[in-house]
């Protein structure tokens, strides 16, 4: 074993070159792992400190037992508490104060007249709490509201709208209210609560805008006195509050705040990084492994006389593993320190972006540093130990061979077990995906494609890069057809290297076709759908945005170019037990302006106690015109209301539709999210949206745009997922590069004899120069072309997939503009790869290189 060690020892020092892509490669992979896991563990920390140090003053907190939650909300909708309540609270021995905690949804109007935030975190307005140690707020400039129409707002909000102290500006709550800025807030030490904007009004002009009726609080916020503990003062509150009402510790509702940013954010953010690390080592793990397996290659005779000595297979095997350890260890240790120094990049890099976290320092876990490691150290051993068994299988008479030829790309079982796995991916896939639709058997589907490519790599790269290779002959001519040549000396090592590149490319591209598809389906469910002319909406995603006034809709609708106006709204309530979004509409305009499908029924009919459900929800829950369900509302009423309608499509509509009618005994704080609008037979869209925009610019100035405009900015979204995406892939491509810039270099390095007879015989610099980037831009081509082909079926999986877990259709889209695009990059890439081993190439003295053994 020493023996062994020794060797590979003394072969790491004499070929470091070799193995510097690898090393390159591992560090990479590990690095974004390790980045990606400090970043999570130092995100949770700092926000559970910052949300920590606001509520440290409050002790406990007095709210609603019971919450609904609709399906795909992560935080529920809970009833609101009298204010009254507060001096019950009061008179409980060990309290030293309570204050009502309204909170609702306003949202500010910057200098620039547009709106601040929305694009995911939550817009907030309330109550300005006095008491200085149950306000989570923190007043850091100016003064506190005394007067209706004075508010104080999160500094982090103010600077993104430009906005200071003495400013008036809009708050839609939804309604616009004109406010004055007298102050400005911290929230646990930081200008805000990461994105959330918050705006402090005083308790007055709270329950006038975010509240259905006065006396009503969110929450109620409580102080315990000096030697009160916060369970004692739970456990003192408990027995006195009314039914449906209960107290928690400030500790848990902290905690509850933080297990909401958690479970909403951070835990996509991370595990949406983590996909893209398992990416960048699945990508690494192929470029290690085809190092080692050249390098091995290279080394035949090497290792053939090694056995000739009298080495054993356990020995030369050793050697092999002992590198890759020595490589493996060294690659990953270096990795998790650059983790650490990526981490510490994002945090700075993310608050210049927009994107502004909580301050405090990198937490680093031992997982985070432990699992990296073994991660790099595990995915290098592994890559290199199929070589590794094949070098101790040398055979001794191998050292009397001149050269090995590679006939895999000729390879019978190769190709029939190619064959075999891609005909079973297709009919799992199909099957997955037509036949009985479920994501499993898709993704198993897709894993099995994705194997076959793989086996058939060596078959298929020996006609592809035939095809692709033979226009070289006649544009480049002995240099082309040199390097077609080379390309296809070993299609075993070709499909290796670009196997690496094909995933990266097949990622990229099925994100790309999806977002397409996403595009497609919206543009689709729009044309189909809504029957309007314009929409009238506000730009905000998630918990973001404020809506807009309900009464936007009937001034809209009064307008002489108009012929329908209809607000969509929004509640919650539980349908026969389960949670539900209500739509909340005029049903009659609704049908006017909408393409609801085939209605069972009236809509006409819904009244005060009538409800309108979708075909799909009605076949699920057994109901028809005439059946009577249960709802109960978030103020803990319950009611009977009778199916008077059944309908088609749910796309814009949701599927279950009540009057504003029965909707206003239940309400808190009311908004549209939608107003479509329908013109006049002989009003042009352009004379309608120009009225239409006048009177939105009372309400806050909303949005307003054409059905076509509608469906592009609903999709908005999908481009900046697309845009995190190609940059967060642009990793495992860089990768990928380093594979073919490694593999290229090593055969350099084999090929050296016969670059110098090259040389000797009349090629010049810049042809062997060309030959060798000739060579790269083939193995990239080949990659590409694979990626691409791989991304476009594994595009079509996911959304077909999707299609039939949902009750919405999906469109299939392919992007050919885009598509180019990637190919375009793949290939430019494959060329910038091959650069440096070019130039290395050329450098060689001729000489010496043909007296290389």
């Amino acid at each position: 074993m020493n023996a062994s060690v020794r060797l590979s020892m003394s072969s790491l020092r004499a070929h470091k070159r070799r193995f510097a892509g690898t090393v390159l490669a591992v560090f990479l992979g590990v690095a974004f792992l390790a980045g990606t896991l400090v970043m999570g563990d130092t995100l949770r920390a700092n926000f559970d400190t910052m949300f920590g140090d606001a509520t440290s003053g409050t002790d406990a907190v007095v709210r609603s037992a019971d919450a609904i939650t609709a399906p795909g909300e992560s935080q529920g909708v809970r009833q609101p508490v009298p204010t009254a309540l507060v001096k019950t609270v009061e008179g409980i021995p060990g309290v030293a104060a309570a204050a009502p905690d309204i909170q609702g949804a306003g949202q500010l109007v910057g200098a620039d007249g547009e709106a601040i935030g929305g694009k995911g975190p939550p817009t907030l307005a309330g109550n300005w709490i006095t008491d200085p140690e149950l306000n989570p707020y923190r007043l850091a400039e100016g003064r506190t509201p005394a007067r209706s129409g004075e508010v104080v707002v999160n500094r982090g909000a103010a600077a993104k709208g430009h906005l200071k102290i003495g400013d008036t500006t809009t708050l839609r709550t939804p309604d616009p209210v004109k406010v004055t800025i007298v102050g400005l807030a911290t929230f646990g030490g930081e200008d805000g609560m990461a994105q959330v904007t918050f705006t402090g009004m005083t308790q007055s002009d709270a329950e006038k805008y975010l509240t259905a009726k006065p006396g009503e609080a969110s929450t109620i916020q409580v102080r315990a006195g000096p030697g009160v503990s916060q369970q004692t003062l739970v456990d003192r509150l408990t027995p006195v509050l009314p039914k449906g009402v209960e107290a928690i510790t400030g500790q848990q509702s902290a905690q509850e705040d933080t297990d909401m940013i958690s479970s909403q954010f951070l835990t996509i953010f991370t595990t949406f990084l983590l996909v893209f690390s398992g990416i960048a080592l699945l990508v690494a793990t192929l470029s290690i492994h085809n190092t080692f397996a050249i390098v091995i290659a290279q080394r035949t005779r090497e290792n053939a006389l090694l056995r000739a000595l009298g080495a054993s297979r356990r020995q030369v095997t050793a050697a092999t593993v002992t590198e890759a350890s020595v490589v493996a260890v060294a690659a990953s240790a270096v990795g998790v320190a650059g983790g650490i120094g990526i981490a510490a990049g994002l945090k700075i890099l993310f608050p210049a972006i927009g994107f502004p976290f909580p301050g405090g320092d990198l937490v680093i876990s031992p997982l985070s540093m432990t699992l990296p490691l073994a991660v790099g150290i595990v995915v290098c051993l592994g890559s290199a130990l199929m070589p590794a068994v094949r070098a101790g299988r040398t055979a001794p008479l191998a050292a009397l061979r001149e050269t090995a030829v590679d006939q895999s790309g000729a390879s019978r079982v190769r190709a029939v077990t190619g064959t075999a796995l891609a005909a079973l991916a297709l009919g799992t896939t199909l099957t997955g995906v037509l036949i009985s639709p479920t994501l499993l058997l898709a993704g198993l589907g897709a894993v099995l494609a994705l194997l076959a490519f793989v086996v058939l790599g060596p078959v298929a790269s020996s006609t592809a890069v035939r095809v692709l290779g033979s226009p070289l002959d006649r544009l480049r001519g002995v240099t082309g057809g040199l390097a077609r040549r080379n390309a296809l000396r070993s299609p075993r090592r070709t499909a290796a290297t670009a196997s690496a590149l094909m995933i990266g490319v097949a990622v990229v591209s099925l994100f790309t076709v999806f977002g397409a598809s996403l595009k497609a389906t919206m543009d689709q469910t729009v044309s189909r759908s809504f029957a309007g002319d314009v929409a009238v909406s506000t730009p905000s995603f998630g918990a973001g945005g404020s809506g807009m006034s309900p009464r936007l809709a009937g001034a809209i609708g009064k307008l002489p170019e108009v012929d329908t106006a209809v607000g969509l709204g929004r509640g919650v309530a539980e349908v026969d037990g389960q949670g539900r979004a209500l739509t909340v509409t005029d049903p009659t305009a609704l049908a006017r302006t909408f393409d609801l499908g085939r209605v069972q029924g009236s809509l006409r009919t819904l009244g005060n106690d009538g409800i309108a459900i979708t075909r799909t929800e009605a076949n699920s829950h057994h109901l028809t015109t005439g059946s009577k369900t249960r709802l109960t509302f978030t103020d803990g009423k319950k009611e009977t209301f009778t199916v008077r309608a059944v309908y088609g499509r749910s796309e814009l509509a949701g599927d279950y539709v009540i009057t504003r009618a029965a909707w206003a005994p239940h309400r808190t704080q009311d908004s549209d999210t939608l107003v479509a609008v329908s013109f006049k037979h002989g009003v042009s869209a352009a004379e309608g949206k120009a009225a239409v925009e006048k009177v939105a610019a009372h309400y806050g100035n909303p949005q307003v745009q054409t059905r076509h405009e509608y469906a592009q900015s609903s999709a908005g979204g999908i481009d900046m997922m697309l845009t995190l995406v190609y940059a967060l892939l642009a990793l495992a491509v860089l990768i990928a590069l380093l594979g073919i810039a490694n593999t290229l270099t090593l055969a350099i390095h084999e090929r050296t004899r016969e670059l110098g007879l090259l040389r000797a015989v009349g090629q010049t610099r810049s042809q062997l120069r060309a030959m060798v980037r000739w060579e790269s831009i083939l193995v990239a081509a080949f990659g590409t072309l694979g990626g691409l082909s791989l991304g476009a079926f594994l595009g079509w999986v996911l959304v077909k997939a999707s299609d039939g877990a949902s009750d919405s259709a999906f469109a299939f889209a392919i992007p050919p503009v885009q598509l180019v695009v990637v190919a375009l990059v793949g290939v430019s890439a494959g060329a910038l790869a091959g650069l440096r081993p070019a130039r290395r190439a050329a450098r060689l003295d001729v000489l010496r290189a043909i007296a290389t053994e």
